[in-house]
C-alpha cells in the first residue's frame, strides 16, 4: 500500500480512508498507525470501520489526529471542491436478520442523512460530492437498499466503502447505478493499491 501511495499520490492530493485504520483497541494504542498515515503524501480522511474499537468518542478521535488527517462520523467537511460525508453504515438486513442488526441498520440510515445535510450546506456549485461508507450499501446483486435510496436524492458523485475482505466475497470494484459510482476500496480486494476516483 505505501509503495502504490508514494508512487501515486501528492502533497495536495484527497485520499480517503474508508475504515478499519487500526486493530489498535484504544486511542492510545492507535496513535502509531495514524502517525505512519500522516506521514503518507495528500490530505487522508478517514471513516470509522467495523474494527476500528479504538475509535471511541469522535471529539477525542479529532482531537488525536496528527496534521493532514481528518476524520469524518456521520458529518461532512470541504476540502476545496471537494466536499467529503461519511459513516459506518451498517449490513443489509435480510429476512433472517436480528432485531439488533435492524435497529442499527435504521440508525444508520438516519445518520447518513445528517452526514448529507451537513454536505448539502457545504457544497457549492462546482464542488462534487463524495461519500464514504464502511458497509457496502447494498448487497451482492446492488440491489436498492435504504442507504441507496438516501444517496441518490442528494447530489452524490461517487461513494467510497470497504469493509469486504477475502477472495470468496463477490463483489465489483466499480457499480454504477442510477447515476452514482460507487468504489469498492478494501485493499485486499483491491490488490493493495489505491483506487482512483
Amino acid at each position: 500500500i505505501k509503495d502504490d501511495w508514494n508512487r501515486r499520490v501528492g502533497d495536495q492530493d484527497i485520499v480517503l480512508i474508508p475504515g478499519d485504520i487500526s486493530w489498535a483497541m484504544r486511542l492510545e494504542d492507535a496513535k502509531t498507525d495514524l502517525l505512519e498515515i500522516a506521514s503518507l503524501k495528500g490530505r487522508k480522511v478517514i471513516i470509522r470501520g467495523n474494527h476500528d474499537y479504538w475509535w471511541s468518542s469522535y471529539s477525542k478521535v479529532k482531537a488525536a489526529l496528527p496534521n493532514g488527517v481528518y476524520a469524518v462520523q456521520n458529518d461532512a467537511l470541504k476540502l476545496e471542491n471537494a466536499v467529503i460525508a461519511g459513516t459506518r453504515g451498517w449490513t443489509i438486513p435480510d429476512k433472517s436478520a436480528e432485531d439488533s442488526d435492524i435497529k442499527i441498520y435504521l440508525r444508520e440510515k438516519e445518520r447518513l442523512k445528517l452526514s448529507l445535510n451537513h454536505a448539502a450546506r457545504l457544497k457549492t456549485p462546482g464542488d462534487r460530492l463524495y461519500v464514504m461508507i464502511h458497509y457496502p450499501p447494498f448487497d451482492a446483486k446492488a440491489s436498492d437498499s435504504e442507504f441507496t435510496k438516501i444517496l441518490e436524492s442528494y447530489p452524490v458523485d461517487c461513494v467510497v466503502y470497504g469493509h469486504l475482505h477475502g477472495k470468496d466475497c463477490r463483489a465489483n470494484y466499480l457499480v454504477e447505478k442510477n447515476s452514482i459510482k460507487y468504489y469498492l476500496a478494501s485493499c485486499d480486494l483491491v490488490g493493495n493499491k489505491l483506487v482512483a476516483l
